[in-house]
Formats: structure tokens, sequence, C-alpha cells
């Protein structure tokens, strides 16, 4: 937290703040960080967030485990990441304070809920004395408050039970943090009225708790040195905004791209960590064209998607990496009919069921390689929560354009992040053109297209288009089963054709900061873009030869990234996995490439990249 000037009003003017509430899975943190989160776009900040949460539904109370946590990064500056370390933690029980208080700004603020921190409590979160009672916490400005006994106060008058009054604690929480912050309630008051408008009396109590914690930052005397900020709106380009998370961004992508090519989606999906949400929001969105189907199991989910892109809609179906292993047989299917086909992959720690809500970009092998046989698909990542929007509209450009199933990389992270978004204008996304075969004189299902190698799209039921099509290899023209060892050659072949041509339809690769050539380059894909941008600016800044490239387009490369990379004497490549586009660049352009990786479910802090360019230059 930059602190630049003192008010007359005792409010500190600040470029930039990093807050994270941090509770009990039951504690509500999740819906208070997002409120929080309402009120700081409305008032026109920059920020970015991380929700980041425990994979039990339900984990024991007061237990470390059972932690859930939001952290919200705001300024009136450029925020590409959602901050290495928190200026101000929330901590509702002792566990949220074991699990968090390391992540802590040396001089941060830390408000405690003391009336949790009682013996049985304390126990649970492993501590063997009391924090809030010996000097553990002197780095820190305490605020140290009794927040279920004020909530309970403030209810008091109210019809509600004690475990109901106890429940509106996190609103309490919630508005001396909106009074710190000079962020305003109206939003979140008419929120809770309208979640509450079937019991408007747990309304009545969350608002009144919400105004009795404004009004006491207002009111009470707390330490000289804690005190109100102000954070400048950020200046921003007129127009429209909302806050958005990625997967929300995903699926109006996935709307826009179908509507610009005229499409109907048909979107099969099986539930899972962290891709349910993309059907959840799909489901409330049947007005423009869409159809949900939650399947019985991921084998039945893609296959539904595929059925529907063989009958003439664009078949989406998603999943994490557990899910797409169990697609795909049905993914290959897809590849060897040719058909038009979106796989999203919200990628999260593994192997197996790993780490269901913590994030990862370990799919990336899975995704360019991850089926039998020769089976190659384009292969895209979104970088930002906002970017998953245009990725997801050229999803449907490439898969309709030489009509192949899509591999869409997004993450945990990206998928539930959020960033304030300039929403476009519809009219302004540029048209898809599909055309279905419709001409039956000297139909052929698999002539192709001479530039594209796209085979026809021809719907079933269609006069005089009849053809045979399935998972048996075809005759190159006529679609027949084919065991003609020449024709296999042929058909595997030109499949691997189509796709490599992708690479003469996609945008040259540039560079996002610095110069083309020099002495790093820091290469990233998917949600590493942030900590990697803000890195390299501030290495730059600090006089350092060092560029960031990102990556959008994965399989494959686009056409110049060898001789954009080959300019560089060192490449630098941070993922979230062990590795896995080193083993690509390396493979691919022959260049020496080496790895920053990062397996711990968090994403990559800002300091971490950083200081391996320090080090890396320095030592040259």
């Amino acid at each position: 937290m930059d602190t630049t000037t003192q008010s007359a009003t005792h409010r500190e003017t600040v470029d930039h703040v990093v807050i994270r509430f941090a509770g009990d899975s039951g504690d509500g943190m999740q819906v208070t960080g997002a409120q929080f989160t309402q009120e700081t776009a409305l008032f026109g900040n920059n920020l970015a967030t991380f929700p980041d949460f425990p994979a039990e539904i339900r984990a024991p109370a007061g237990t470390t485990f059972g932690v859930s946590a939001y952290q919200i990064h705001f300024g009136s500056q450029d925020i590409r990441t959602s901050g290495d370390a928190p200026d101000v933690l929330i901590a509702m029980n002792p566990a949220a304070l074991k699990v968090n208080i390391d992540d802590l700004e040396a001089g941060g603020i830390v408000v405690v809920d003391e009336g949790t921190f009682n013996a049985r409590n304390l126990a649970k979160a492993g501590f063997e004395a009391n924090p809030l009672e010996d000097d553990s916490l002197a780095p820190y400005q305490v605020i140290q408050l009794d927040i279920s006994q004020r909530t309970l106060e403030a209810v008091k008058d109210l019809s509600l039970s004690q475990k109901e009054s106890l429940r509106c604690k996190n609103f309490w929480t919630l508005g001396l943090m909106l009074w710190m912050y000079g962020r305003d309630r109206k939003s979140t008051t008419e929120w809770l009225q309208q979640k509450f408008a079937k019991r408007p009396e747990v309304a009545e109590a969350n608002i009144t708790a919400l105004n009795a914690g404004h009004a006491f930052g207002e009111t009470a005397e707390m330490s000289s040195n804690v005190t109100g900020y102000t954070v400048a709106k950020a200046d921003a380009a007129p127009g429209l905004y909302r806050t958005v998370t990625g997967t929300e961004a995903l699926a109006w992508g996935l709307i826009a791209g179908a509507q610009s090519a005229g499409l109907q989606i048909m979107f099969g999906s099986y539930p899972i960590t962290p891709a349910s949400p993309i059907l959840h929001t799909l489901a409330n969105l049947k007005e423009y064209g869409v159809t949900t189907f939650q399947a019985e199991d991921e084998i039945a989910a893609v296959c539904s998607a595929l059925g529907a892109s063989y009958a003439g809609a664009l078949g989406v179906t998603s999943s994490s990496g557990p899910g797409i292993a169990l697609k795909t047989e049905a993914i290959g299917l897809a590849i060897s009919t040719e058909l038009p086909l979106i796989i999203i992959d919200s990628q999260r720690a593994g192997p197996s069921t790993g780490l269901p809500t913590k994030t990862e970009q370990s799919d990336l092998y899975l995704a360019v390689f991850g089926r039998n046989a020769d089976a190659p698909l384009p292969v895209i990542a979104a970088a930002t929560p906002t970017d998953c929007y245009d990725v997801a509209i050229e999803a449907v450009r490439l898969a309709t354009r030489f009509m192949t199933p899509v591999m869409l990389l997004t993450e945990g992270y990206l998928a539930n992040a959020a960033e304030p978004w300039l929403i476009p204008d519809a009219e302004s996304t540029p048209r898809i053109p599909v055309k279905y075969h419709t001409d039956p004189e000297n139909f052929q299902p698999f002539a192709r297209d001479p530039d594209t190698l796209a085979r026809p799209w021809a719907i079933p039921g269609t006069p005089g288009l009849e053809h045979r099509i399935g998972g048996l290899e075809k005759d190159s023209v006529t679609g027949n089963v084919s065991y003609d060892p020449d024709n296999h050659q042929h058909m595997t072949d030109v499949r691997a054709a189509k796709i490599a041509g992708i690479a003469n339809d996609i945008p040259l690769q540039e560079v996002q900061c610095g110069e083309p050539r020099g002495r790093m380059v820091v290469v990233g894909w998917g949600s590493t873009y942030g900590p990697i941008y803000q890195a390299v600016s501030t290495a730059r800044d600090e006089g350092f030869d060092v560029s960031h490239v990102h990556l959008r387009y994965i399989f494959p490369f686009p056409r110049n990234l060898g001789e954009l990379l080959g300019g560089f004497e060192t490449v630098l490549v941070p993922e979230m996995n062990n590795g896995q586009l080193v083993t690509l660049l390396r493979s691919e352009f022959t260049i020496p490439a080496e790895g920053l990786n990062k397996v711990s479910g968090k994403p990559f802090k800002v300091s971490e990249i950083l200081d391996e360019i320090r080090t890396r230059l320095r030592g040259q």
C-alpha cells in the first residue's frame, strides 16, 4: 500500500491496496470479497481479484484446511495482478490468521475477530498460545475487535436466532472495510434486498450489520496509525464497464462468436471444479440460442456436443483435467469426423483429483498430445479474465473455418478471478462466415477447401448429401470406410497439414513489453500474463534488457515465433507446471529455453519472476 499524503480529514491517499478477507468456509468470505469488489468497481478503481477456497463443501469449522479467502488488489493505476501480498488481512478466526499471517507485509494491518479466539478454536488452528496476547503480531498494526459480539449487539432487536445473527458478522466487517477505503454501500444494500427478498428479516439484519460496521469506523478512536484511506479513481476510456470473471467472459464470448457465425450453441457438460460455473452461466442465457445439457458423465457430455455439431449447431463441452482425460476418445472421434467442436479445459492442480480448487497450468501436454494416434488439433489459451471473451470468439472462428475441434485452455484462477471490462459493442464483433453445403451435385463429404483443407459441413437430412461418418478411417474423398494403407497415410498427413496451416491464418506474434531483440525474453501463456508483464516492466525501469512475449496460440505456434525468440540470448518461461511449454519450445525451435516452475496451486507473484530476472541478468 503506497501512502503518499495525509488529508485534512485524516484520510491518507494511497495509489493501490491489497486486501485479503479470510475466515472459515462458512463465514461468507467469498460473498464479502465479491461485494467489496462490486463497490470498488462502481467507484471507478482498476482491480484484480483472487478467490481462494477449500475443496471440501464444508470443512470442519475452525480448521486450517477449511479456511476460505478472497483477495482484491485495487487502485488508481494499472492493476494487472491480484497482488503479491496483502496490505490488510481480515482474519475472522484463529485458523484464518494461522494460514494467512505469513503473507502479510510487515507493518500491514490485521483485523481480527477476537470473539473467536477461544481455547477451542486456538487448539483447532494449532496455536499453542493466543497470538493476540503474545508478541507474535508485533510486526503488524492490529485492529482487535470482538466482531461477533458487536454484530449480535447491532441486530439484537431483530427477530433472528443467535446463529442467524452471527452469520451477519461478515457484513459488519465489510461495512468497516467500506468505511476505511471510502466505498459506498448502496450496491451491497440493494443486493441483499434482492437476494433475501423472501426473507426480509435476514436482509434487514445484514444491512443493519453492514451499517453498524461502517458507523464503527466513523466514530471509533482506534490506533493513531490506523485511519481511513482514499484511493483515487483510475483513468479509463469512456464507455460502459462492469466487473467480469473469466467464466462470465468466456460464456459471453461463446455466445458472441456463435451469433457472429449464425449458429446455435449446444453445451454438453458434466459438473467438475472449477469448470462447473460455465454450465451454470450458460444455463441462464437460453434466450441467446443456447441449449445446455448436464450429462450423466464426461463421455456423454462430449458426445452430445459432437452430435450437435454433426447436426449443424456449435457443439461445446467443458471440463477440467480429469474430465478432459475421460473425453479423449470422443475428441479423437471429432478429429476423425472433422467436425467443429470447442473443448474448454479449466485447468486445476493434479494429477487425478489433485487440488480441485487450486490453479495450475499442467494440462498443456494433455491438450497438445493427449490422444491416441496422430491426432492434432489447435490449442489456444486465455491470458486474463476479460481475454476469455476474445479467445472464445477466436475458438468459434477456428473451429468453423477449419472444421476441427479446438482446445481452449483456461485455469481455475482465470475462471474465478474478476477485473473491470469495457463492454464491447456487439455489432463490432467480426462476422464469422459459416456456410453449410447444400448442393448435391458431385458432393463428396471429404472433398477439401483448397485454402483451409476443411471438408464441407453437410447437415444430415439434406437431400442428396447422404454420407457415412464415424471413427473408422475414411476414404479421402467418399468418406466410405477404408483400410487401404496409402489412404490412411494420406488422411493422417492431410489432417496434420490442415492444423499446421492454421499458422498462416493467425496473427504474427508480438512483443507485449520491451524490444523485439535483446538479452532476455520472458515467455508466458495463460494467467502468468499479469505477473510477467509487471515483473518485466519493473525490471526495464531498473535498466535490465528484458522483454515479454505472451502466447495465445500454443498449437500451432505463430509462424514468426521461432525467429522472434531467436533474437534473444536467454528465453525464460515461467509456468505453473514442471516445464511443459519449455519442452514444446525446445522441440519446435531447438532454442535453449529455461523454465521457472511453480506447482503450489497458487499464481505466480510478481516478485518471484522479478527476482529471477535480476538474478539471471546480473549473473550473465
